[in-house]
């Protein structure tokens, strides 16, 4: 009910975050991941200091971007928030020794997303007017910078040229979530299955929920 959070002032994104938080910590959960680029940038190091146990934040992929060799520059695409926020500023500035960096902010995205509007006719558009001024033929990688984004696959490969790489953070923060519960000494190991619940706004949902109609898209 609170989404969008990358148009929101930094301490409304703070206190929703916080108090989303202290929700799923009620769950007596073993490990947390804050899948918001935007929540990470602001409150990750609050939340770290209040809780022991493991807590895996999103960043934009910028490290794999850099690292792959491409001679062509790389675009952000992210939420407006986050492209503000010290964290993202300091991350481009550590990994980007070559100034090959540009950013574009494309919060409207992610209100589309949360009001189930995956319909290309108004997506392609939105897209294109946003990337106007860019020369898109200049860019090696697109790095998609909002959890939200990945949903919009599709239209980006439609728009950007068949060389241009599309890659996220989803990979390597699985990685780093399972090798924080692997090695941490606060999680207690189990054989046990698991199960899947799904909370909006601190509401439990059933099994016909719009959260497994997003993970149909993703498939």
């Amino acid at each position: 009910k609170n989404a969008p959070y990358g148009i929101k002032t930094r301490q409304e994104v703070k206190e929703l975050v916080l108090k989303a938080v202290e929700d799923i910590v009620s769950k007596e959960i073993k490990a947390l991941v804050v899948a918001c680029n935007t929540a990470t940038s602001i409150a990750i190091k609050d939340l770290r200091e209040k809780y022991k146990f493991p807590i895996i934040g999103m960043e934009p992929a910028i490290k794999p971007a850099v690292e792959s060799g491409e001679k062509k520059r790389i675009l952000v695409a992210a939420t407006e928030l986050t492209l503000k926020e010290e964290r993202f500023k300091n991350l481009v500035s550590k990994l980007d020794k070559e100034h090959i960096v540009d950013a574009v902010p494309l919060s409207r995205l992610v209100d589309f997303c949360e009001k189930g509007i995956f319909d290309e006719d108004i997506i392609i558009p939105y897209l294109q007017e946003q990337f106007q001024n860019l020369d898109i033929k200049n860019y090696s990688t697109l790095v998609l910078g909002c959890t939200h984004f990945p949903f919009y696959k599709n239209a980006f490969i439609k728009i950007f040229p068949k060389s241009t790489h599309i890659i996220d953070g989803n990979t390597g923060t699985v990685k780093r979530l399972k090798h924080l519960i692997s090695t941490s000494s606060t999680v207690q190991k189990t054989q046990k299955s698991g199960e899947v619940e799904f909370y909006d706004s601190g509401k439990k949902m059933d099994k016909n929920n719009r959260f497994l109609e997003f993970l149909k898209r993703l498939t």
